[in-house]
């Protein structure tokens, strides 16, 4: 009897958000018919088109372990990407020549994102895009965003670059052979073969062109690397490896800072800082003004890294040693360090179990405070040190918010 009852209320539950859900595509289709969209390209976009349970669910969905840079790099810089990215080089050295001379963003660089991004254009995504962003725009998390993707989805296809059957790729939004977002597709696509369209998913000159035009924009140099692996002296202050603590190559060079391979720093660059990304027992890596350009692409330090160094092995480079690293820590584990660190009075930014920028500060400040080694990294050997201190603190009630003190019953992750 529960079963039946619990099911009865699923269904209308279902039934009641479909509902609201229509309500809200009639609402939004007046809103695009203003901006010029004509009843057409509505209909063969979002007729008869439900919510998207699996799309919720990916956006909702948060993964508990939190890739080392080791395993992320591992997992993407493979020899097989490498391969297959030297092969398709080689067999489009033509339309990478063109690019490369009009735009001044080097070809393995260029593949280097292809690769990652859709392993060459296998794996473009066959999510309905309309559909998962109509959904994303209705859930409500980040629904102002995903209404204006949505938008320009519309007039993408109101301009027939792609018919909305077409228009298919991640459960976010992101399309074609780059993973562009329909706002990106329409401000820097470009018509790279000369067609009179724009189609990122079966024409490579476009898809090319396009992610070129990008990085030009975005601000890129031409002859300036992305990033170099170094070799720190023994006596680095490791405090000053953050990625906006840029200084002059010539401040690095009498720091004792030297390229891992031997060879001298690139004297064209401009200013580079030092970042870990795994902390004090991985590699370290100088970064320069176009690490900020890639990071404009994906606001991730692991795959700005990536980038640089597939795009490196394309081009014979070496493979990066990886010895091990710092040992890494959950989602949940990083929420309860960054809460306590916070506590203890050093901001982290929030407790979102994401090791940005403020997290890596704040930890920073708290290692310096105890006299440990301060790489901003976060680790299981630190998360113990500082819910010592947490527990220290709260007894003499010194938090910086009201915290009851620790039950012996509660878990320890």
């Amino acid at each position: 009897m529960h079963r039946l009852v619990l099911a009865l209320s699923l269904l209308m539950t279902s039934a009641q958000a479909q509902m609201d859900f229509t309500n809200w595509l009639a609402e939004f289709s007046q809103e695009a018919r203003a901006r010029g969209i004509s009843q057409a390209t509505l209909d063969q976009a979002l007729r008869d088109i439900q919510i998207a349970p699996r799309v919720v669910e990916l956006d909702r969905k948060q993964p508990e372990f939190v890739e080392s840079f080791a395993i992320y790099l591992e997992r993407r810089v493979t020899p097989q990407r490498i391969a297959r990215g030297q092969a398709l080089l080689a067999e489009h050295q033509a339309l990478f020549d063109e690019v490369e001379k009009h735009y001044g963003v080097p070809r393995q660089i260029l593949a280097a994102f292809w690769g990652l991004e859709t392993n060459y254009g296998s794996v473009m995504g066959d999510t309905p895009i309309p559909a998962a962003l109509a959904t994303l725009a209705f859930d409500g998390r980040r629904s102002a965003f995903f209404r204006s993707q949505l938008l320009d989805a519309l007039l993408l296809i109101e301009a027939g670059h792609v018919t909305a059957d077409e228009m298919k790729g991640s459960w976010a939004g992101a399309m074609g052979q780059m993973q562009f977002m329909p706002s990106t597709y329409r401000r820097y696509a470009v018509d790279g073969d000369n067609n009179g369209q724009i189609n990122l998913w079966s024409s490579l000159p476009d898809a090319m062109y396009s992610a070129a035009n990008y990085l030009q924009q975005a601000g890129w140099k031409a002859g300036e690397p992305i990033a170099l692996h170094v070799n720190l002296p023994a006596n680095f202050a490791w405090g000053q490896a953050r990625l906006y603590n840029r200084r002059p190559l010539a401040e690095w060079q009498v720091a004792g800072v030297v390229q891992a391979n031997g060879q001298a720093l690139p004297v064209q660059a401009g200013h580079a800082a030092i970042i870990l990304p795994q902390g004090a027992q991985g590699p370290a890596f100088m970064v320069f003004d176009n690490f900020d350009v890639v990071m404009q692409w994906n606001r991730s330090v692991n795959y700005a890294l990536s980038v640089a160094l597939l795009a490196d092995q394309l081009m014979g480079g070496s493979p990066l040693p990886l010895s091990g690293g710092a040992p890494t820590m959950t989602r949940s584990q990083l929420m309860r360090l960054q809460q306590q660190l916070t506590d203890l009075g050093f901001d982290a930014g929030g407790a979102d179990g994401l090791p940005g920028l403020k997290t890596q500060a704040a930890i920073r400040r708290y290692q310096a405070v105890h006299a440990l080694t301060a790489d901003g990294y976060p680790t299981p050997a630190l998360a113990q040190h500082v819910r010592e201190s947490h527990t220290n603190a709260a007894f003499r009630n010194e938090l910086k918010r009201d915290e009851p003190s620790p039950r012996f019953a509660d878990p320890v992750p």
